[in-house]
């Protein structure tokens, strides 16, 4: 019988420079981690953190939901990152500064929530 070798994963380089994307929602923190290309290396949420129902939209759950995303990729050799946040929620900026707090150096932050230019055509006025 041949016997099997094995092979050896490589493990995947990551840059010293990113960016992090904050997706604060009424229900919800979604943080991701990217390459300066866009290429998704690290993502949670606070859901993922451990919080659940109305406690996933609390400030603490995306402080330690970003936390938890950042020192992990502090680990790995990510250094300096671009935060972009976009969303009316609750945990836009404390997880901005819980970035900070696990080491990585925020170079920029840029609020890239989208605005209706006038928008969907409203609702029919109600009559009474």
């Amino acid at each position: 019988m041949a016997t099997r070798t094995s092979k050896k994963t490589k493990e995947k380089t990551i840059p010293t420079s990113g960016r992090v994307y904050i997706t604060a929602g009424f229900n919800n923190t979604i943080i991701t981690i990217t390459d300066p290309e866009g290429n998704t290396l690290f993502t949670g949420s606070a859901g993922s953190a451990g919080f659940k129902g109305s406690r996933k939209a609390t400030p603490y759950a995306a402080t330690k939901s970003a936390e938890a995303i950042a020192v992990k990729a502090h680990q790995k050799g990510l250094k300096e990152v671009a935060v972009f946040v976009k969303g009316p929620g609750m945990g836009r900026i404390s997880s901005i500064k819980a970035l900070k707090t696990a080491g990585l150096n925020v170079v920029s932050i840029s609020d890239v929530t989208p605005i209706p230019h006038n928008g969907c055509r409203p609702k029919k006025r109600r009559r009474v």
